[in-house]
């Protein structure tokens, strides 16, 4: 069997907003406290309770973000999906994760240590204000889930994430579109505060209305402008 061949690190960290502007040096200092991280399909990253060393960045794959109830109910926190990092804030709080990380498919992740991460805070003051602005766009999504649960009805909740996903602007000519779920209904169902039977139920109510097509996970959104309506 051949060898697998070495990841392109600083190639995979200039992908990421956060490291856009830097340069090759600064790349480099990057990627020397950064590891490969691979995973099998539901297999944990870490577990709640365990100490933070740095952050994340998913290059391919799925990963969720959950906590388990005493009474063994799981509750979705996140769904990260492929350039997406999660885990900055942690770094500076010498807090444990307050929640589990688990792939939910085959997945490559980097690990970039804290000390990199700390030692470019302190040479440069744009890195600061791009780590404070992802960080920032992570707690205003966390705030629009909280009024979504509190304020919205299951159904609305559902709608809104079907037109997130499908990039539907106030402005969409009501053109058909099919998106794919990125998770199981099951594991959205959870992201979403609701039970797997209530979003198989809003689904079939959509469909019955001719709003939606469900096939697997597969949707066709049939007339994104009656769907906003009903959001």
């Amino acid at each position: 069997m051949a060898a697998e061949s070495k990841i392109d690190i600083p190639g995979l960290l200039s992908r990421l907003p956060l490291f856009s502007a830097l340069g090759e040096a600064e790349l480099a200092q990057i990627a020397a406290d950064t590891a490969e991280r691979r995973l099998m399909r539901a297999e944990m990253l870490f577990q709640r309770g365990d100490a933070p060393k740095g952050f994340y960045y998913l290059v391919w794959g799925q990963i969720k973000l959950a906590f388990s109830s005493p009474q063994g109910n799981e509750k979705i926190v996140e769904l990260v999906g492929p350039l997406q990092s999660f885990g900055e804030a942690l770094m500076f709080m010498n807090r444990p994760y307050p929640v589990f990380a688990e792939a939910l498919a085959d997945s490559m992740l980097l690990h970039v240590g804290e000390r990199a991460v700390l030692h470019q805070l302190r040479q440069d003051p744009d890195f600061s204000c791009k780590l404070l602005a992802g960080m920032s766009i992570r707690l205003h999504s966390m705030v629009r889930d909280v009024e979504s649960y509190s304020l919205r009805s299951s159904t609305q909740r559902v709608i809104g994430f079907l037109l997130q996903q499908a990039h539907v602007t106030p402005c969409s000519d009501g053109t058909p579109q099919t998106i794919e779920l990125p998770a199981s209904k099951q594991a959205i169902a959870s992201r979403l505060n609701l039970t797997p039977e209530t979003l198989s139920r809003i689904f079939h109510q959509l469909s019955t209305s001719g709003l939606i097509s469900v096939q697997g996970r597969s949707i066709t959104l049939i007339d994104t402008v009656k769907l906003a309506v009903h959001d």
